[in-house]
């Protein structure tokens, strides 16, 4: 009797698996790497001082510690319970924002508002959802909007490709030119000791470049359909697609947002707003800038009111990961008395948003045990050494397009920003120095780097999903955007190499 065989397909390990491994291999390489170490001055290594010291080879008991002290630190690797305590707050702060449903309707209500001027839609949502891939690193959230904008571009002559653009590439774009994202430049810059504020202005820059370019080829594309319908890349499943979303049922409805909506979306801008303030390092870009410290002493020595602030109140341009984790936690008590959830409401949303993200913090633990190991097991500064030797005579611009297109394929590997950047900017980050790179363009370099795989990676749940919605094969979505991968490609290396010499 003929068995049937079962069939096994390769199925990609989960991100905690990858770097767990990563870490065994580290202290493999612990027995093998000779051990060094650098000299330093103020926390500094200082160039060509390498010698050589007793091997330090790590064990199991090592291995399994080094997640452990990932968390929490030791002397030789700072914790990650800070990035992580903040990853779980703003999960909580996110939860208790989608609770109200004001991001959905105001996206919706702005659908509603331009119905009969669809295409001036596409800058206006291209723009927001970029705004919230470069704050907060949106990509789930994005799930909803694809059943509401499929129908609406379809039913004035575009075609579900015109969406998926808007919402993917709006996003992503903005997660490639990450400002203040926490997941990417947060945890990168954390990383390298460097506050997130650290680089702003130029990932702004960035931001407006690739962003503007992106609208540029949505919208080329949306104009070119309009005119003739048969130059859609999925022409060939108009038809089916009319019937599929029910495009008349689907487009005749109103979105109205209430005035508890509305203060709820303003106090989530309020809240991007005040950490942008809060982490942009005022002394550094202007030294004779002191508002922001004076009005803070000022404040905490008014009679009473000082008190009842905080003696301790930290001014705008030296917050860090605590005080703006202290600002989405107040933000979410802010928005709880706003919207007129009950407390048991509240705090339910706000711990199931902390639960959805403990994966997240706890990634960054893992990642960080590979630097644990390699540390502890004195070889960080040997594979430093050797990159030194090999960077000897490479320029800045060189280095920062190398960085960025090592973190390409790394990005694949390690889908997670916050553990690929815990993973690798502890060795990345000295070698740009080596090289004379700043460390923020190094978190500028890693963050491009994965906004850009975000676009077309299989692995992501985002993109495959949307896909999946929208009836799109993958093969048609890499065919549409080839064209702007490439030229986001170019521009991010050429701007790249400018932004490390200036």
């Amino acid at each position: 009797m003929d068995q049937q065989k079962k069939k096994h397909h390769f199925k990609m390990p989960s991100a905690f698996t990858i770097l767990f491994l990563l870490i065994i291999l580290m202290a493999v390489l612990s027995w093998i790497i000779p051990a060094g170490a650098y000299k330093l001055k103020d926390g500094s290594i200082i160039a060509g001082s390498y010698h050589r010291v007793a091997q330090h080879p790590q064990g199991i008991w090592d291995v399994f510690m080094a997640p452990i002290i990932g968390m929490i630190g030791d002397k030789s690797t700072e914790g990650a319970i800070s990035i992580s305590l903040f990853i779980l707050v703003i999960g909580g702060f996110l939860a208790v924002v989608n609770k109200t449903n004001a991001l959905d309707q105001g996206i919706g209500s702005i659908v509603s508002k331009y119905r009969g001027k669809e295409k001036a839609l596409i800058p206006v949502l291209m723009i927001l959802f970029a705004l919230g891939g470069t704050t907060f690193g949106m990509a789930e959230e994005t799930m909803a909007f694809y059943p509401l904008l499929i129908p609406v571009m379809i039913s004035c002559g575009f075609d579900s490709m015109v969406a998926l653009g808007i919402v993917i590439i709006g996003s992503q774009v903005g997660c490639l030119a990450s400002t203040v994202n926490p997941f990417a430049t947060g945890v990168a810059s954390q990383s390298l000791g460097i506050s997130p504020g650290d680089g702003l202005m130029s990932r702004v820059i960035l931001l407006v470049i690739t962003l503007g370019i992106s609208i540029w080829y949505v919208y080329s594309y949306a104009s070119k359909i309009e005119k003739d319908p048969k130059k859609s890349i999925i022409y060939d499943q108009r038809e089916a697609d009319l019937k599929h979303f029910d495009i008349d049922a689907m487009t005749r409805e109103d979105v109205k947002m209430t005035g508890r909506q509305k203060a709820v979306i303003a106090i989530f801008g309020i809240t991007f707003f005040i950490m942008v303030l809060g982490l942009i390092p005022w002394d550094s870009i202007n030294k004779h800038f002191t508002f922001f410290n004076s009005f803070a002493k000022w404040l905490t020595n008014v009679p009473f009111l000082g008190a009842l602030i905080g003696k301790d109140l930290t001014p705008f341009g030296s917050w860090y990961f605590s005080e703006i984790t202290m600002l989405f936690l107040f933000m979410s008590v802010l928005i709880m008395f706003v919207y007129h959830m009950s407390e048991k409401e509240f705090v339910d949303t706000f711990l199931s948003g902390m639960a959805d993200f403990i994966s997240v913090a706890m990634i960054v633990a893992v990642a960080r045990g590979i630097q644990v190991i390699m540390n502890n097991g004195m070889i960080t500064d040997t594979v430093l050494h050797w990159g030194e030797m090999g960077l000897q005579h490479l320029s800045s611009s060189a280095f920062s397009i190398i960085a960025y297109i090592f973190y390409i394929p790394m990005s694949f590997l390690i889908p997670s920003t916050s553990g690929l950047a815990s993973a690798t900017m502890g060795i990345i980050g000295p070698l740009g120095e080596f090289a004379h790179v700043a460390g923020n363009v190094i978190v500028t370099a890693f963050q491009a780097a994965s906004g850009w795989v975000n676009l077309i990676t299989p692995t992501s749940a985002v993109i495959m999903g949307a896909l999946a919605i929208a009836r799109v094969n993958i093969s048609k979505w890499w065919k549409w955007i080839a064209k702007l991968m490439v030229i986001l490609f170019v521009v991010t290396c050429v701007y790249l190499g400018i932004l490390a010499v200036i």
